[in-house]
């Protein structure tokens, strides 16, 4: 397992490889210090991430491992589907994964999912078009959404 410490628009970020696959990130306060890439995966996924926030990728092209119950695999390789600019409800997730009643079901799985922004659950959205719920917490939800915005045009 190799770990690193990175900075992000939205906070430092932890980032696990295990077997040469990226398989979570955390998010953590301030105090944490950094601990700078040192395999070639982690530097890929800091230089990508980096991308990202910068308006400059849209999806990412490093090995990740999708983690979970079979419910949850279902749930993770749909949002995955989810395109850059675009969001999804909790409810179209659950129609799309065969299973319509599961809305909730759907956010317990988005709470479990061990690669935010990678699995891009922040693209997730109440029915009702409202900002819910994130285990990062709602304002880096927030701050994520809004990369939505500034991709299609609606934002300075």
């Amino acid at each position: 397992m190799s770990i690193a410490v990175i900075n992000s628009p939205i906070g430092k970020l932890k980032l696990i490889e295990e077997n040469e696959k990226l398989v979570e990130i955390k998010f953590l306060s301030d105090d944490f210090e950094i601990i700078p890439p040192s395999t070639e995966l982690l530097k890929e996924v800091e230089i990508q991430l980096s991308e990202y926030f910068n308006n400059q990728r849209k999806e990412f092209s490093f090995p990740f491992e999708i983690e979970g119950t079979e419910f949850r695999k279902k749930v993770y390789k749909e949002l995955i589907k989810i395109p850059y600019g675009k969001t999804s409800t909790y409810s179209k997730i659950a129609k799309r994964i065969g299973n319509p009643k599961a809305s909730r079901a759907v956010g317990g799985a988005n709470n479990k999912n061990r690669l935010p922004i990678i699995i891009p659950c922040h693209r997730v959205i109440g029915k009702d078009g409202k900002l819910v719920g994130y285990e990062g917490g709602l304002e880096k939800k927030i701050k994520l959404w809004l990369r939505r915005r500034w991709a299609r045009g609606r934002c300075s």
